[in-house]
Protein backbone atom coordinates (compact mmCIF):
# COMPACT_ATOMS: atom_id res chain seq x y z
CA UNK A 1 0.00 0.00 0.00
CA UNK A 2 1.59 3.24 -1.09
CA UNK A 3 0.97 6.56 0.59
CA UNK A 4 0.84 9.56 -1.66
CA UNK A 5 1.28 13.04 -0.33
CA UNK A 6 -1.36 15.61 -1.08
CA UNK A 7 -0.11 17.95 -3.81
CA UNK A 8 1.12 21.23 -2.36
CA UNK A 9 -1.32 23.20 -4.50
CA UNK A 10 -4.42 21.31 -3.31
CA UNK A 11 -6.49 23.14 -0.73
CA UNK A 12 -7.68 21.43 2.44
CA UNK A 13 -11.38 21.53 3.36
CA UNK A 14 -12.35 24.86 4.88
CA UNK A 15 -9.47 26.74 3.26
CA UNK A 16 -10.26 30.35 2.47
CA UNK A 17 -8.60 33.75 2.12
CA UNK A 18 -9.21 34.73 5.75
CA UNK A 19 -6.80 33.62 8.45
CA UNK A 20 -7.47 33.85 12.17
CA UNK A 21 -4.34 34.46 14.23
CA UNK A 22 -4.22 34.04 18.00
CA UNK A 23 -1.73 34.10 20.85
CA UNK A 24 -0.32 37.41 19.61
CA UNK A 25 1.65 39.68 21.91
CA UNK A 26 -0.65 42.47 23.11
CA UNK A 27 1.87 45.09 21.94
CA UNK A 28 1.85 43.91 18.32
CA UNK A 29 0.82 46.43 15.66
CA UNK A 30 -0.89 46.11 12.31
CA UNK A 31 2.40 47.09 10.67
CA UNK A 32 4.16 44.18 12.41
CA UNK A 33 1.58 41.79 10.99
CA UNK A 34 1.72 43.36 7.50
CA UNK A 35 5.50 42.91 7.53
CA UNK A 36 5.27 39.23 8.49
CA UNK A 37 2.16 38.06 6.63
CA UNK A 38 2.88 40.28 3.61
CA UNK A 39 5.83 38.03 2.75
CA UNK A 40 3.33 35.42 1.53
CA UNK A 41 1.14 37.53 -0.75
CA UNK A 42 -1.00 40.60 -1.19
CA UNK A 43 -3.03 41.41 1.90
CA UNK A 44 -6.43 43.02 1.55
CA UNK A 45 -6.98 43.75 5.25
CA UNK A 46 -5.72 43.07 8.76
CA UNK A 47 -7.97 43.52 11.77
CA UNK A 48 -6.43 43.41 15.22
CA UNK A 49 -8.61 42.50 18.19
CA UNK A 50 -9.00 45.57 20.38
CA UNK A 51 -11.66 44.52 22.91
CA UNK A 52 -10.79 42.74 26.15
CA UNK A 53 -12.13 39.44 24.74
CA UNK A 54 -10.31 39.74 21.40
CA UNK A 55 -6.89 41.10 22.44
CA UNK A 56 -4.06 38.98 21.12
CA UNK A 57 -6.01 37.98 18.01
CA UNK A 58 -6.22 39.20 14.43
CA UNK A 59 -7.84 38.44 11.10
CA UNK A 60 -5.61 38.55 8.03
CA UNK A 61 -7.43 38.71 4.70
CA UNK A 62 -5.46 37.83 1.57
CA UNK A 63 -6.42 38.59 -2.03
CA UNK A 64 -5.65 34.98 -2.99
CA UNK A 65 -6.52 31.77 -1.18
CA UNK A 66 -3.20 30.12 -2.15
CA UNK A 67 -1.31 32.98 -0.47
CA UNK A 68 -3.37 32.38 2.68
CA UNK A 69 -2.58 28.66 2.54
CA UNK A 70 1.13 29.38 2.10
CA UNK A 71 1.13 31.80 5.06
CA UNK A 72 -0.73 29.31 7.26
CA UNK A 73 1.68 26.52 6.31
CA UNK A 74 4.71 28.66 7.20
CA UNK A 75 3.51 30.76 10.13
CA UNK A 76 1.47 28.43 12.34
CA UNK A 77 3.71 27.97 15.38
CA UNK A 78 6.00 30.83 14.32
CA UNK A 79 7.84 32.55 17.19
CA UNK A 80 6.86 36.22 17.10
CA UNK A 81 7.55 38.75 19.86
CA UNK A 82 8.14 36.09 22.54
CA UNK A 83 4.99 34.14 21.61
CA UNK A 84 4.27 31.15 19.40
CA UNK A 85 1.40 32.27 17.21
CA UNK A 86 -1.46 30.03 16.12
CA UNK A 87 -2.72 30.51 12.56
CA UNK A 88 -5.99 28.94 11.45
CA UNK A 89 -8.44 29.35 8.59
CA UNK A 90 -11.33 31.56 9.66
CA UNK A 91 -14.46 29.47 10.10
CA UNK A 92 -17.60 31.57 9.96
CA UNK A 93 -20.16 31.04 12.68
CA UNK A 94 -23.36 29.22 11.80
CA UNK A 95 -25.17 32.55 11.82
CA UNK A 96 -22.67 34.10 9.37
CA UNK A 97 -22.80 30.99 7.17
CA UNK A 98 -26.62 31.07 7.14
CA UNK A 99 -26.59 34.76 6.19
CA UNK A 100 -24.11 34.08 3.37
CA UNK A 101 -26.26 31.22 2.10
CA UNK A 102 -29.42 33.36 2.20
CA UNK A 103 -27.65 36.15 0.30
CA UNK A 104 -26.43 33.68 -2.34
CA UNK A 105 -29.96 32.28 -2.77
CA UNK A 106 -31.37 35.81 -3.09
CA UNK A 107 -28.79 36.69 -5.74
CA UNK A 108 -29.42 33.47 -7.67
CA UNK A 109 -33.19 34.18 -7.71
CA UNK A 110 -32.51 37.72 -8.92
CA UNK A 111 -30.24 36.34 -11.66
CA UNK A 112 -32.93 33.86 -12.74
CA UNK A 113 -35.50 36.67 -12.80
CA UNK A 114 -33.25 38.85 -14.95
CA UNK A 115 -32.51 35.98 -17.34
CA UNK A 116 -36.22 35.37 -17.76
CA UNK A 117 -36.92 39.07 -18.19
CA UNK A 118 -34.30 39.36 -20.93
CA UNK A 119 -34.98 35.97 -22.56
CA UNK A 120 -31.57 34.54 -21.71
CA UNK A 121 -31.63 30.73 -21.60
CA UNK A 122 -30.07 28.84 -18.67
CA UNK A 123 -27.14 26.77 -19.81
Amino acid sequence: MSVTARPANKLPPGANRILFVKNLNYTITGDDLYDLFGRYGTIRQIRLGSEQKTRGTAFVVYDDVMDAKNALDHLNGFHLQERYIVVLYHMPTRQEAAAQKAELERREKELDRLKEEHNIPNE
